[in-house]
């Protein structure tokens, strides 16, 4: 368990997720993703059935339309072709010999065959006398239905050879609701439909006139308008804008302008009167009322010899038999849209369990990364690539995470040895200040209360006093010394100096100690002097804390000092420079393995429980890097091991590295 105050990789590291993922609590991605695909999917295909609609509308009127403008003009052709067909079999029954001179009862008998042959809706044939105006044989009743005048036709055969194909409509005597404005060989039945009095002279076998045929016949059978069919029931309109025929018998014989949808009618008219047959919607002309469909086409008035009366011919639907089927496509499309919208939101679920399984995973492992000190890391198998690319990014930042956490809690940790460090020198540095200021006061006093018996035991403890006091100065100035280098105060003076002389008086300096401790020295001076650019005080300075720790930590032995030469590479790699390294081995206590790295840092000292009773500050190493770190230079340790000794090399580039390093023949004791 981690102490108060300390840091540790999975706490740090689920620090830094919790913090990423610190946000309001939402909804699921899942559920956005699937809310988000039907609001843009459901619109879509209620759109799409919206337009189908329409274009099965639009069709389905088309249809109609074709289909009533060609109906239309078949009804025309129709009426033209009855009427047509009625008039010549008039001309050939008037022929006949059984009207010329046959009986009453042959003639009866005629009509009967006549009646079941004739293509037209025959209601009533008659034979009259031309003279008397005596109905002679009636197949509906003794009432004359048409009043014939004698002076209709030549009275006899051989005057009228050139008008022979005339048929003359007679004008109707039956009292029929008819309207006023049409002609008066026009009339109207109960049921709406148009009737027609057709009249041919009959000549005896001696060529006179004789009788009349006369035949009363409807001008055209009205059809059902069957659900779903196109042809349409039949409307007639003459051109005044009088309604001759129409299923609904309250709108026969009524003009156009007493309907509300007159303004239509009147477009209608004038188009097809124009030989523009077309197709309209009409309002209000419906039998059951309501919206309608009409084609119209004109034809020719068949009742007037007037080619410029004409008759108008629509063939209206309503407007549910025109789009007859629309129903039933709407209800194929609502069932079809149906099935697609659970279709989609199955494949919705789909997709969205899919794309959003990757992001729970992604979440689980967060959630993990959270939970645990070292998550395994993600599958990167998924089949889109974005997603992989996340997982490698997700993977990357969280072992940059772990990376930073581990170097975060390592230097945590050698804070706090710093810490610690720091609290053991100024202990120590007060037990180092201390002790040698005691031996300065005591020294004095002694000399100043006249307790020495001679002159020579005074400037004894006088030397006392100042070998004490340099070595507070020391002390003093190795810890300002620091203070600069941490402030980046400390300046370095260049200059072209000789390092055999240098070394030479650092180890003339220490000499007294190393023969106090009677250790031997090992010491090859080389014959020629060597230039290097260098502050001289500052690398006395390190060679002096250099060879006073190889004589404090050795208590029996040698200490070696020796110069060699090393190439040094250039930047390019050539071997274009060189430099003196200066190697300084004792024989001393050495160094475990592990502190090594460490005594080039502040205030630190290795294995303190065996080196704290050698004194000092642990400055002295990391002052000596900092100084040849300034001059250009390097400094390295290195030991076998505890009771192993200690090898320091201090390295320097040469200003001439033309000339080697010769060594002397002996060595200095």
């Amino acid at each position: 368990m981690a102490k108060p105050g300390k840091l540790s990789v999975p706490s740090i590291l689920r620090m830094s997720i919790m913090q990423f993922m610190a946000k309001p609590r939402q909804t699921s991605f899942r559920r956005i993703l699937l809310f988000r695909i039907l609001l843009l999917s459901i619109p879509v295909l209620l759109l799409g059935q919206y337009v189908i609609y329409k274009k099965a509308r639009s069709s389905l009127l088309e249809t109609a339309r074709r289909n009533l403008t060609e109906s239309a003009v078949r009804k025309g052709e129709r009426i033209e072709e009855s009427i047509q067909a009625l008039e010549a079999n008039l001309l050939t029954a008037s022929e006949t010999v059984v009207l010329k001179s046959g009986s009453a009862q042959e003639v009866a008998k005629f009509f009967t065959l006549l009646t079941k042959q004739l293509p037209t809706n025959i209601e009533c044939i008659q034979l009259t006398n031309v003279s008397t105006g005596q109905v002679v044989v009636s197949t509906c009743g003794n009432r004359a239905i048409a009043s014939i005048q004698a002076n209709l036709w030549p009275q006899q055969q051989s005057q009228m050879l050139a008008d022979r194909s005339i048929v003359r409509v007679a004008t109707p005597l039956r009292s029929r609701k008819s309207p006023t404005d049409a002609s008066q060989d026009t009339q109207i039945n109960s049921n709406g439909e148009v009737e027609l009095v057709l009249t041919a002279p009959v000549y005896d076998s001696t060529g006179a006139l004789r009788n009349a045929l006369t035949i009363h016949s409807t001008l055209y059978q009205q059809q059902l308008d069957k659900p779903g069919s196109l042809a349409g029931y039949t409307v007639i309109i003459d051109d005044s804008g009088t309604i001759l025929e129409h299923p609904v018998a309250n709108l026969v014989g009524r003009n156009v302008e007493q309907l509300e949808d007159a303004n239509r009618l009147k477009i209608l008219i004038k188009n097809a009167l124009s030989g523009e047959p077309n197709f309209l919607h009409l309002f209000a002309f419906e039998k059951r009322g309501g919206e309608s469909v009409a084609g119209y086409t004109a034809i020719p008035s068949p009742l007037s010899n007037n080619q410029n009366k004409k008759w108008v011919i629509l063939a209206v639907a309503s407007l549910d038999n025109a789009l007859f089927g629309l129903a039933e496509i709407n209800n194929v499309l609502f069932n079809l849209v149906l099935w697609l919208l659970g279709a989609n939101l199955i494949a919705t679920l789909y997709v969205a369990r899919d794309l959003a399984r990757p992001l729970e995973k992604l979440g689980d492992y967060a959630l993990n990364v959270r939970g645990r000190g070292f998550p395994s890391k993600m599958p990167h198998d998924f089949k889109i690539k974005e997603f992989n690319q996340l997982v490698e990014a997700l993977d990357s930042m969280v072992e940059r995470l772990t990376a930073w956490a581990e170097e975060l809690e390592t230097a945590w940790k050698e804070a706090q040895a710093a810490n610690q460090l720091k609290s053991e020198f100024l202990a120590n540095t007060s037990h180092e200040l201390r002790t040698p200021l005691n031996g300065i006061i005591g020294c004095i006093r002694l000399v100043r209360d006249g307790y020495c018996d001679d002159r020579e035991e005074e400037l004894e403890f006088l030397q006392r006093a100042d070998d004490a006091a340099i070595h507070l100065l020391n002390i003093i100035n190795d810890i300002l010394d620091l203070s600069k280098i941490e402030a980046g105060t400390l300046s370095v003076v260049m200059e072209s100096v000789d390092l055999r002389s240098i070394v030479k008086e650092a180890i003339d300096l220490q000499k007294v100690h190393i023969q106090q401790k009677k250790l031997q020295l090992l010491w090859s001076e080389p014959v020629d002097s060597i230039a290097i650019q260098a502050d001289p005080a500052k690398l006395k300075q390190v060679f002096l804390n250099v060879i006073g720790n190889a004589i404090k930590f050795t208590e029996a032995g040698s200490i070696t000092i020796t110069m060699r030469q090393e190439a040094t590479p250039g930047k390019d790699g050539n071997n274009n420079s060189s430099s003196v390294v200066v190697s300084v081995k004792d024989t001393g206590i050495g160094i475990p393995l592990d502190e090594q790295k460490k005594l080039f840092r502040p205030f630190v000292m290795a294995d303190g429980t065996r080196t704290r009773k050698y004194g000092g500050t642990g400055l002295g190493l990391a002052i000596s890097r900092k100084l040849m770190e300034l001059m250009g230079g390097t400094i390295s340790l290195h030991s076998a091991g505890v009771d192993l000794g200690t090898t320091v090399e201090i390295g320097i580039p040469i200003i001439n590295s033309s000339r080697s390093i010769a060594p002397a023949d002996a060595a200095s004791n």
